[in-house]
């Protein structure tokens, strides 16, 4: 029979054993958050710009952001491509009598 003392440390070891293991086997976090605005002013029209970019790199073309009273312009800016995806650009949609703002994304290549 085991005496308390001595049944101490092998439960422990147990337990920092069984924590490791669980640790290894986690899966892949996947962060994917959404936070909704309806905003009831339409943006205005995108602005188009002409921007020569190097291989390698996607431009993400600019957008309209709401502030809160109204829409702001957001300079466009180069990113790294990602090897098996295409960029979907950001983009406002009507949702019923409101607007809806995408924020740019990427999506695995068919």
């Amino acid at each position: 029979m085991l005496r308390p003392i001595m049944l101490r440390p092998l439960l422990l070891s147990a337990a920092l054993g069984l924590a490791a293991l669980g640790s290894v086997h986690a899966p892949e976090a996947q962060a994917r958050g959404y936070v909704g605005i309806d905003v009831r002013l339409a943006p205005p029209p995108p602005r188009y710009e002409r921007i020569v970019v190097r291989p390698g790199y996607v431009w993400t073309p600019g957008y309209w952001r709401w502030n809160g009273r109204r829409h702001v312009w957001v300079a466009g800016y180069a990113v790294a491509a990602r090897r098996g995806h295409v960029y979907a650009p950001p983009r406002w949609y009507r949702h019923g009598p409101n607007w809806r703002f995408r924020a740019g994304y990427w999506v695995p290549r068919r």
